[in-house]
């Protein structure tokens, strides 16, 4: 069934319904757990910061690991915040943390999204000349990769006049619409925002927050407990692609598979906090010994069981023998092979 949504085409079969019917029952039983899982969800959101704050900013081609951004999370320190890094993941947390903790008083308007543009680059020294105001350069959407190389996926709205007036008539669709599943909304504002990239530097970082944002406003609040930026940087490629393949038909483009796409990533993650849920029971049934490892295992992700033995003083065969039951029971998950080996929360 082909529908209209914005200036978009959108193909509405019994898979995408689905879809939105699922996200949605999960949605209908949060408040629920929320009340019986508090501490828990806590400890989770600590956890989610952390990864969502170095996933969103290294797929933008930052090159700090969560492990990095967690030290540099505990302890912050404007005056050492000499490198690009740093900065950019200072100023994404401070955002992600008035996003979760003051949604309710952050409308979607052109001056919030100012704002909030602003506050992100408000550490980073090269971005003082632009921050908090629409781009005054053509700024086409490139991908980063590890190797520091990059590629243009596609071309943005023009800067000045065109640019502006692509976002306030977004924005106006988006205040005013109210026969659009609120999902399908959502995913359809940041698609458009992507594709106009309206600021010079920092538009996937903000899209990635918005979500988050528009997500908590119209009421799915689990989201600040599991990392949607995550998700996404696991589907890096796949992110470009279906980006690249919408845009690519611009006007009117058919964006099916985008809306697919970041819906998936939505029911992904919800499956990922139900485990981390259930897993949480688990802990509870846990010695003093695996308690203690699987604790900083989850305050300082992609450890190494020899830190953990030094900061436990605790004996390496035991911390080893510990790990493997931990990994046994799905409670952590180990990345690299031989000396490189560390572990993270699953």
């Amino acid at each position: 069934m082909n529908n209209e949504v914005y200036n978009f085409k959108l193909n509405i079969d019994w898979k995408l319904i689905n879809l939105i019917s699922e996200i949605d029952r999960f949605d209908a039983n949060w408040t629920a757990i929320e009340r019986k899982e508090g501490q828990s969800l806590k400890e989770l959101k600590s956890i989610a910061t952390v990864r969502s704050v170095g996933a969103s900013n290294r797929i933008e081609g930052n090159r700090m690991s969560d492990e990095e951004v967690d030290v540099l999370l505990q302890k912050i320190d404007i005056a050492k915040l000499t490198d690009r890094d740093s900065q950019e993941v200072v100023g994404y947390f401070e955002v992600l943390d008035l996003i979760t903790e003051s949604y309710q008083n952050i409308s979607l308007s052109e001056s919030n999204l100012k704002s909030l543009h602003n506050s992100l680059m408000k550490y980073s020294a090269k971005d003082l000349w632009h921050k908090g105001n629409y781009k005054q350069h053509s700024n086409a959407v490139e991908a980063s990769f590890p190797d520091g190389t990059k590629q243009i996926i596609f071309q943005t709205t023009e800067a000045g006049f065109a640019t502006e007036n692509a976002i306030r008539a977004l924005l106006d669709w988006y205040n005013a619409e109210t026969e659009v599943h609120e999902l399908i909304k959502i995913a359809s504002f940041v698609y458009e925002f992507l594709t106009v990239h309206p600021f010079q530097d920092g538009n996937g970082r903000l899209s990635r927050l918005i979500s988050t944002l528009l997500l908590m406003n119209k009421g799915y609040k689990w989201i600040q407990y599991v990392s949607f930026e995550h998700e996404i940087e696991s589907r890096k490629n796949e992110y470009y692609q279906v980006l690249r393949s919408c845009q690519a038909q611009r006007p009117n483009e058919e964006v099916t598979v985008w809306i697919n796409f970041f819906l998936n990533c939505l029911s992904s993650i919800q499956k990922q906090l139900l485990m981390k849920l259930q897993q949480s029971g688990l802990e509870t049934q846990l010695s003093h010994k695996e308690k203690s490892i699987y604790t900083i295992i989850q305050n300082r992700p992609n450890i190494q069981s020899g830190e953990i033995a030094i900061k436990l003083a605790m004996p390496a065969p035991t911390v080893k023998r510990i790990l493997s039951e931990l990994l046994n029971k799905g409670l952590i998950e180990k990345q690299g092979n031989g000396r490189n080996v560390s572990y993270s929360i699953k």
